[in-house]
């Protein structure tokens, strides 16, 4: 992964999306040919000179303060997950060593709690979004998770490269705004672990696999898995309507319960109810659909770059 790359990436998106009407700010200079704020514009909001902003913004600052940092967050207007970001791709220009797996075990109590809640369906997602533990309902609602190769066990493959995951979104909103979340979830998961290298191999078989997902990755956006409307058409269930939630686990820095709930009352809280058990068909999934052979080749870990010009 070129992270120099990257936060020069990130950096110009954020450039791009305010402008100096928007900030209240005098226009530097003539004619724009780009949209958004200028480096110098930024560079007086923020209060550092022009050349080191330029530094930063290429990647060529290793030993940027957090002081200078927090300035520039403000100037970009960047919200928390955002400013931890910059703060990640920062760290890891100065210590690009790669980092071995490491075991995500859930918690017993963890587990018993999933089985606990019954016909709301929920998972723990840990590093990379990796599926690590699902309930009966949740395998019924999505997909069997646990018959699934390990690699594929992964919310951004399932929602982008599953087939019959994608076809539980009514619609291209729906499945959009779901991919956008994960997507951002993914790049901020990128920023914490920057040379995990299980991570870079997702990234890049997503990248070459789904113009979705490159086109999602070009617009930078970050952001912790939150909570939501999830509208989904389930091939038994029908049409639902769930409130979707994310719960931290405690001890657990990586680990996080999602939920999916249906009001009371609701035509989505009964189907929830009745909601049987995933039917096998083949080699497929929750909904019958045959699930797609996952390549062996991998991507090279050493060349990849997931800049717009790349992809």
């Amino acid at each position: 992964m070129d992270f120099r790359t990257e936060l020069s990436a990130f950096l110009r998106s954020r450039r791009a999306r305010l402008g100096p009407e928007d900030l209240g700010v005098r226009p530097f200079g003539g004619r724009r040919r780009v949209p958004g704020l200028r480096r110098e514009e930024l560079a007086d909001l923020a209060g550092v000179s022009v050349d080191y902003y330029i530094r930063l913004e290429q990647g060529r600052t290793h030993n940027v303060s957090d002081n200078v940092l927090d300035a520039v967050a403000r100037a970009l207007r960047l919200d928390e997950a955002e400013r931890a970001h910059l703060g990640h791709l920062t760290r890891a220009l100065r210590h690009p060593a790669s980092t071995p797996p490491v075991p995500q075990p859930v918690r017993t109590g963890v587990r018993i709690l999933l089985t606990a809640l019954g016909e709301v369906p929920a998972y723990v997602l840990g590093r990379r979004l990796d599926i690590l533990a699902s309930n009966q309902a949740a395998r019924a609602l999505f997909t069997d998770f646990e018959a699934l190769p390990s690699g594929q066990r992964n919310a951004a493959w399932l929602i982008f490269l599953d087939p019959a995951v994608r076809g539980l979104y009514p619609d291209r909103e729906a499945w959009e705004e779901s991919a956008r979340g994960t997507v951002a979830a993914l790049r901020l998961d990128l920023g914490r672990y920057p040379c995990d290298d299980r991570l870079c191999d997702l990234l890049g078989e997503l990248s070459v696999r789904s113009e979705d997902f490159r086109a999602l990755w070009a617009e930078h956006h970050v952001g912790e898995h939150s909570y939501g409307i999830e509208r989904l058409r389930h091939p038994t269930a029908g049409e639902l309507t769930l409130r979707r939630e994310t719960l931290r686990l405690p001890g657990e820095g990586d680990q996080c319960l999602i939920t999916y709930a249906a009001e009371q009352d609701t035509p989505s809280h009964s189907a929830l109810a009745g909601l049987g058990a995933p039917q096998r068909c083949g080699a497929g999934n929750a909904t019958g659909l045959r699930r797609p052979e996952r390549p062996t080749a991998r991507t090279p870990k050493k060349t990849l770059s997931l800049d717009r010009s790349t992809v």
